[in-house]
């Protein structure tokens, strides 16, 4: 049985992208780095940033990252530095300047889809937004 696992991003710099994570996310923490690669944790989560000698290979939004958040600072915050560089999608998904696939995402979301009551109004709300706004999510529910 496996003891655990990474993701594992491909650049053609994994220090840079490294440490563009590490400017993110306060809780970046590095566990090793050489000159192929570079380990980090982010919420726990342990990644592998790999240099890539494969020109042409880009990430796409099939496999995303899903960040939780209780806050409407905290969605704004994490959409303030994706989208510097990045490029906004529908429904709190957004790519990173490097190309990776995030899902910003209001933790009441969960309690307002699993209700039938607000679930069909949340869901049209949500569509009509990029950065989700919580303010707006729960005013749809009422």
């Amino acid at each position: 049985m496996p003891t655990s696992f990474s993701i594992c991003l491909w650049h053609h710099n994994a220090k840079e992208m490294a440490a563009y994570y590490q400017g993110i996310f306060k809780d970046f923490k590095q566990i090793s780095e050489n000159p192929m690669a570079s380990v980090f944790e982010l919420n726990g989560m342990r990644m592998m940033c790999l240099n890539n000698a494969v020109p042409n290979q880009s990430f796409n939004e099939k496999i995303s990252f899903v960040l939780t958040v209780d806050t409407q600072e905290e969605i704004d915050y994490y959409w303030k530095h994706f989208s510097k560089e990045g490029k906004e999608g529908q429904c709190g998904w957004i790519e990173d300047k490097y190309g990776v696939s995030w899902q910003v995402v209001p933790s009441i979301l969960g309690k307002l889809m699993t209700n039938p009551q607000t679930a069909p109004k949340a869901t049209y709300a949500f569509m009509q937004m990029t950065k989700f706004d919580i303010a707006k999510l729960e005013e749809a529910v009422k």
